[in-house]
């Protein structure tokens, strides 16, 4: 089996900062695009940003400036900085990766963390 963990989340004050985590294991061959993604209560989940196992990112125009998201791939492990958090920040944050399992087989599959809670209140 495959699962990721997310962890790092809590309560900040507005304008602090928090640093997300998110480590996969089990069965893993590779892993190509990891990213994160977060739903407040009575929201959809969102994109928040994205990153490639080559080191290409992408961000949700909400958080650019203030996220930033990096990977070790030695730790199958993806991070999320956040930086000047605002209170609309506060959801639970999720991470996801999209894994090859087998070195004999090409089939790659997205699996998700179970989330971690951030909540940005003064």
């Amino acid at each position: 089996q495959v699962q990721l963990v997310e962890s790092g989340g809590g309560l900040v004050q507005p304008g602090g900062s928090l640093r997300l985590s998110c480590a996969a294991s089990g069965s893993i061959f590779s892993i190509n695009d990891m990213g994160w993604y977060r739903q407040a209560p009575g929201k959809e989940r969102e994109l928040v940003a994205t990153i490639t196992n080559g080191g290409m990112t992408n961000y949700a125009d909400s958080v650019k400036g203030r996220f930033t998201i990096s990977r070790d791939n030695t730790k199958n492990t993806v991070y999320l900085q956040m930086n000047s958090l605002k209170p609309e920040d506060t959801a639970v944050y999720y991470c996801n990766g999209d894994i090859r399992k087998y070195y004999y087989s090409d089939t790659r599959n997205v699996y998700w963390g179970q989330g971690t809670q951030v909540t940005v209140s003064s």
